[in-house]
């Protein structure tokens, strides 16, 4: 009835509509401990640990992600630590990102910080 599946080849399709189509935004005083479920665009500039699904996800410059994610773009601009799964991958000159990364596209600019896995994901 239930798995788990550690199968990071392919970014989760987008969640189903739950009506708004908007950003949300995670200000820097919050801490979230627990799972994100959206159908469009997350921006954490706080804390997060727990799994993240959504359309696309931004981590700010202050922010701070750690778990898996699945989203159709991540752009990180702040410190990741985990899992991401995803069609397009922007790492930001001030970003720190450590853990095991499936992609399709990847840019990186000079002076972001990786450590781990990265696997392209071929169409």
């Amino acid at each position: 009835m239930f798995s788990k599946s550690n199968d990071l080849t392919t970014p989760a399709s987008a969640p189903p509509t739950f009506g708004g189509f908007g950003k949300s935004v995670l200000a820097s005083d919050l801490v979230i401990t627990g799972d994100i479920l959206t159908s469009s665009t997350v921006e954490v500039s706080g804390k997060v640990q727990g799994k993240i699904t959504a359309k696309s996800l931004i981590i700010g410059v202050d922010g701070q992600v750690s778990g898996k994610v699945s989203a159709e773009d991540v752009d990180v601009r702040g410190k990741f630590g985990g899992t991401i799964a995803t069609q397009s991958l922007a790492l930001r000159s001030a970003c720190e990102v450590q853990g095991e990364v499936v992609y399709t596209t990847l840019s990186i600019e000079s002076g972001a910080v990786v450590e781990g896995q990265f696997k392209v994901n071929k169409p």
